[in-house]
């Protein structure tokens, strides 16, 4: 039987892809922090403790070798050199990256998106030979490319799939897209305003398309880059209609939407909310895969939604992701309904 080693088993998408890689008839063993397990696993999976920024677990977790390592967590130049140095006992490897990456035409990218004029304008969609942001140890883009730059260097001695995810989604989610729309129906809010005439795209994609692209590629050894998106990418007003429409609430909510940018402070911004829409291409994951979506987004979002539902059980929604809170500027405000209110009493006016 052919052994796999998934590295950060417990997040988000390691649940699902140590899920379909046990189906797939793979060995696998489940590395993460707390040796956890999850309960949809089926019952040869074997969970073990891992501290990734350790090299010598690393390599007793590896023992004598293994088919095909996937790595949720590969954030550094240091990770990238792990593999480098433990090569001779991976057969192949399939590592997520991100489609930060990017760079459009003027070199802009999600890294000069707070500055005037500075959210970048790709081609839609994106192919993966778009140009990139250069390496280096600043942001979370250029950590990510210097990786890819490096797992690709070791060529034929290591194949490696790098995977530029979109706008991930599904449960166990620290930083959830999908709470902007969930929290408020929730809430009993039935307005809400949406910038950009609420036709932004960041491409979403699924854990569950993600885990067939990851099964697929263990299937397939090579040393590539590919995105990872679902078949669609949905318009931000879009996606706030499926949601409504999984929690029962379709058709009792209105959208106000307004050309350009937010009309005012903590009003119309969404997760999604950009000026320029983000479209990944997925037409190389086709070709060189054979890869078809296993789920759309209306379909893939309800276990989401149930997920954060029960999530909040009424709390502060910082308090229930404090990670999700950490990422936004303490002035911006995701849930202010006052300013939403101040501001649409005054264009009634």
């Amino acid at each position: 039987m052919m052994k796999a080693l998934v590295i950060g088993a417990t997040g988000q998408i390691g649940r699902v892809a140590a899920k379909a890689l046990a189906e797939d008839g793979w060995a696998v063993t489940a590395a993460s922090r707390g040796a956890d397990r999850d309960e949809r696993w089926p019952g040869d999976v074997r969970a073990v403790r891992l501290d990734r920024e350790d090299d010598a677990a690393l390599a007793d977790a590896l023992g004598d070798g293994v088919d095909l390592v996937v790595d949720m967590v590969a954030f550094t130049a240091a990770h990238a050199r792990q593999y480098a140095g433990l090569a001779d006992r991976i057969g192949s490897a399939v590592v997520l990256s991100s489609g930060a990456v990017y760079a459009d035409g003027r070199g802009r990218s999600f890294d000069t998106q707070d500055q005037p004029d500075g959210f970048p304008e790709y081609p839609v969609p994106v192919p993966e030979g778009q140009p990139t942001v250069e390496p280096g140890d600043s942001t979370y883009g250029t950590r990510k490319i210097k990786i890819e730059r490096e797992l690709l260097a070791l060529g034929e001695t290591l194949p490696v799939t790098l995977l530029r995810a979109g706008a991930i989604y599904g449960p166990y989610c620290r930083t959830p897209r999908e709470l902007y729309f969930v929290k408020r129906n929730l809430d009993g809010r039935r307005t809400r305003v949406l910038a950009h005439g609420g036709l932004s795209r960041f491409h979403p994609v699924s854990v569950h398309n993600i885990a067939e692209l990851i099964r697929l590629a263990a299937g397939r050894p090579g040393s590539r880059v590919l995105n990872a998106g679902d078949p669609e990418a949905l318009a931000v007003a879009e996606i706030g209609a499926v949601i409504d429409a999984v929690m029962g609430v379709e058709g009792r909510t209105e959208t106000v939407t307004v050309p350009g940018e937010a009309p005012a402070a903590n009003v119309g911004v969404t997760p999604w909310s950009a000026p320029h829409p983000v479209v990944y291409d997925m037409s190389a994951a086709e070709r060189e895969l054979g890869y078809r979506a296993v789920t759309t987004y209306a379909d893939a979002v309800t276990e989401t939604v149930d997920w954060l539902t029960e999530r909040l059980g009424g709390r502060d929604w910082r308090e229930a992701f404090p990670k999700m809170a950490e990422n936004y500027d303490p002035s911006v405000d995701l849930f202010d309904y006052a300013a939403e209110d101040e501001w649409l009493e005054s264009r009634r006016s």
